[in-house]
């Protein structure tokens, strides 16, 4: 399964960084390489700067990346990015081919823009819940939740929040036992539940 996981210029490290290891310590634990292909893509090809100055080279830029099963989008600082029609527009067929599209913090603004979230139940980092309200006064914001599923599409809160998402989404593709597995071997204690 191909997780895509889509960064920017600003993303917050550990909003990409968390789910990327999550996905590939889960295809290592269970033995599987391919079990998860988990990849990064951004708009074009070369390095990108996250927060703090922390440069990235994604694996795939737009155009040359393979089909994206599980799309993960990175918050961060994303007003410029909800103004790139490019960005739109790719995230949203992307959003159509896959079986589920995701965000971490502040990313659930990118899919609200692109129109892929339109009135489903969200989340976001606690400290963007009246913005995210304002600027998409059709989304059912939930607050204090660690993630949200709402069919297709689940959302978590602010930057390790994305985690506990991504061990989730491992649980529910893969098994809990696995789940369990990965956050072990990441010495991480997974909040299952959702709160």
């Amino acid at each position: 399964m191909n997780v895509g996981i889509y960064i920017y210029e600003q993303a917050e490290v550990l909003d990409f960084s968390g789910p990327f290891e999550v996905f590939s310590t889960a295809a290592r634990v269970y033995h599987r390489p391919g079990l998860f292909n988990v990849f990064l893509v951004a708009e074009t090809a070369g390095p990108v700067k996250a927060r703090a100055g922390y440069t990235v080279l994604p694996a795939y830029g737009f155009d040359e990346h393979p089909k994206i099963d599980v799309l993960v989008v990175a918050g961060g600082v994303h007003h410029g990015e909800m103004a790139k029609t490019s960005v739109m527009q790719w995230l949203k067929r992307q959003a159509q081919g896959a079986v589920l599209s995701t965000s971490v913090c502040t990313g659930v603004f990118l899919l609200a823009q692109a129109g892929i979230v339109t009135d489903q139940q969200v989340t976001t980092h606690h400290q963007d819940v009246p913005e995210l309200k304002a600027r998409f006064p059709m989304l059912d914001v939930v607050e204090n939740v660690r993630w949200v599923h709402s069919g297709n599409i689940i959302s978590s809160g602010g930057i390790s929040a994305g985690i506990d998402m991504s061990l989730q989404l491992v649980s529910e593709l893969a098994g809990v036992e696995l789940a369990e597995k990965t956050a072990g071997q990441m010495e991480f204690h997974w909040q299952k539940q959702n709160n």
